[in-house]
């Protein structure tokens, strides 16, 4: 038997006793070191008529990193994270370097970085613009400065007279998709890497129209994807180009996941991700 938390109702989280999962042909078991609370997740805390709860035990947990059967320590893509132990295919596991042993590593949320700028197309010299600092936001701006781009941070209430080349929006709400929107400058790109779940958005579709600008929806699907992000992830911290101990902010214990999810919302002066330890 383990311990798993999950959430059990809007704003509500339990941590429950249920079995170990057991590994299929083509998956490993993994003994869960911590676990990241995504941006992603907090319409399910939040509530949405189209959720249903309870979720599964380790739900939705999927930016999870541990150690195998055979004591290697690895990032993975998996679903039920918020527990002591989860599966995951294969194929879906990334070795980590021993320089990282003391490191936590939400591998997913890295890998999605890495794959936002990929998708920005960003090159030295490129003059890009991030609309919203937070984990998404901050990580895709140092990943953007590796290429030699010349990065500009956008935060709430900052007004810009200029405009840029890539701009990436990465806050997830209509404030932020407007303010993206207005610095990209003509036949530049506007990447939106935001989490946008809480209904529909409007756009200027008049002035995006007018000065031909490229719009790309940089969320992946391919898990292929992801896990070449997560390795090259991997690689940048290894070498000390990415620094993931500084993104991390909160630490958090299992029976915490509520807490985990209300830093999450609240964003508190300082925060940048939370991660859960069982």
């Amino acid at each position: 038997m383990m311990r798993a938390a999950t959430i059990v109702s809007p704003g509500r989280a339990e941590t429950v006793e249920t079995r170990i999962p057991r590994p299929s042909r083509g998956e490993l078991l993994i003994r869960v070191e911590g676990c990241g609370v995504c941006g992603s997740s907090l319409p399910l805390w939040e509530g949405r008529e189209w959720f249903a709860y309870p979720l599964e035990a380790g739900a939705p947990g999927h930016e999870t990193w541990g150690v195998t059967a055979s004591d290697c320590r690895v990032a993975v893509l998996s679903q039920h994270g918020f527990a002591q132990w989860d599966v995951a295919r294969e194929d879906d596991v990334v070795e980590l370097p021993d320089v990282l042993d003391d490191t936590p590593f939400p591998g997913e949320a890295l890998a999605c970085a890495v794959n936002v700028v990929a998708r920005a197309r960003v090159a030295r010299g490129t003059r890009v613009a991030v609309v919203g600092m937070g984990f998404l936001g901050t990580t895709c701006a140092r990943l953007c400065e590796l290429e030699g781009a010349d990065v500009t941070e956008v935060r709430r209430g900052d007004e810009l007279d200029r405009q840029f080349e890539r701009v990436i929006e990465a806050a997830g709400t209509q404030e932020a998709l407007d303010s993206a929107g207005a610095l990209v400058a003509e036949r530049g790109g506007l990447v939106i890497a935001g989490f946008h779940q809480d209904g529909r958005r409007t756009v200027d579709l008049q002035s995006w129209n007018w000065r031909g600008i490229d719009v790309v929806n940089a969320h992946e699907r391919d898990p292929r994807i992801y896990v070449e992000g997560m390795r090259k992830a991997a690689a940048l911290a290894a070498c000390g180009e990415l620094d993931v101990a500084t993104l991390v902010t909160h630490r958090l214990a299992l029976d915490e996941l509520e807490a985990a999810f209300r830093l999450a919302s609240e964003r508190p002066a300082g925060f940048v991700k939370a991660v859960v330890c069982p």
